[in-house]
């Protein structure tokens, strides 16, 4: 029997089957061991087999999983020398931000772009909040936003709170599989459940003295969207830490630098300080944004190449 994992505990999942049945699966036990380099093997999104368990009609067991059409991996926040795939089979990738209470970083957004380039996903920007910022988020979204659409991601401006720009959000969910990441706190949970009433999922108010998220959701779950399409709802992350990308291949995952590697003195330059460098010049002639390079050479000092060798 065919189904698709809807979440996932670490040990146990819920999947479903393509008449609408759920069943708690668990994963064989050689199977877990077979060429698996995650700390997860099995993920929200994978298309997967499984096998009756005996007595239990609602208990199954995962014998196979069908080759993932793509995902989104990160750095295991238990181990940094492993990864964590976050969820798979995915149309786009949203990622909420917030300008305010908490503040969601230039630097945590280009990771998770980066990651969205190195895998495959689009990704779009989607900024909650909106009836906290005063004038200088509302100048800083401005500049983002027009930062970042000049590169290619859509951005989105909403307040949940306000029910502003749920339309806009709602219409780019239909009939799509879509992530939905962010810092604790930005307002995953109060999104869901304004597009789906019946989730019911808990939310929090942001922690006062530390102005960070606090986190409701625990395990990474699928939920069947009305009217057409899937969401995936994260647990909140606080930092996103890149894997398998090495520090030349880095540049290919910012699109605005993309077309101009092959343009550069040297076939290997990182855009640092090598002379002839045509994303440097780009810079100066301020067709790349400074930002976005100087959240690339962060990214780059980041990166451990040891891996590599």
């Amino acid at each position: 029997m065919k189904g698709t994992v809807y979440k996932s505990t670490g040990s146990w999942y819920v999947v479903k089957d393509d008449q609408g049945k759920t069943y708690n699966a668990r994963i064989k036990g050689k199977f877990k061991l077979d060429d698996i380099t995650s700390t997860n093997p099995v993920t929200v999104g994978d298309e997967i087999e499984v096998a009756s368990e005996g007595g239990d009609s609602n208990s199954v067991i995962i014998t196979g999983i069908s080759e993932r059409r793509n995902y989104i991996n990160r750095q295991s926040p238990s181990n940094k020398y492993q990864h964590h795939i976050i969820a798979a089979n995915i149309d786009q990738a949203l990622l909420i931000c917030t300008l305010r209470e908490p503040r969601t970083s230039q630097g945590f957004i280009d990771r998770f772009l980066v990651a969205s380039e190195a895998y495959h996903v689009p990704a779009i920007l989607l900024f909650n909040k909106k009836d906290l910022y005063r004038k200088k988020e509302t100048l800083l979204y401005e500049s983002w936003k027009a930062m970042y659409e000049a590169i290619g991601y859509k951005t989105i401006l909403m307040s949940v709170e306000k029910s502003e720009g749920l339309a806009e959000a709602k219409a780019i969910l239909h009939d799509q599989t879509t992530l939905i990441s962010g810092h604790s706190g930005v307002g995953k949970s109060s999104f869901i459940n304004a597009i789906i009433p019946s989730s019911g999922l808990k939310t929090q108010e942001v922690s006062g003295w530390s102005g960070k998220g606090l986190h409701t959701t625990t395990f990474a779950e699928m939920y069947d969207l009305p009217g057409g399409g899937r969401i995936i709802d994260t647990p909140g992350i606080r930092e996103f830490g890149l894997v398998d990308i090495s520090r030349r291949e880095l540049s290919h995952y910012f699109p605005e630098m993309r077309p101009l590697i092959n343009e550069c003195q040297f076939n290997n330059c990182l855009h640092v300080n090598e002379p002839g460098c045509a994303v440097k010049s780009a810079v100066e002639n301020e067709t790349i944004h400074i930002d976005r390079y100087i959240s690339y050479c962060k990214i780059l000092d980041s990166i451990n190449d040891k891996a590599y060798q």
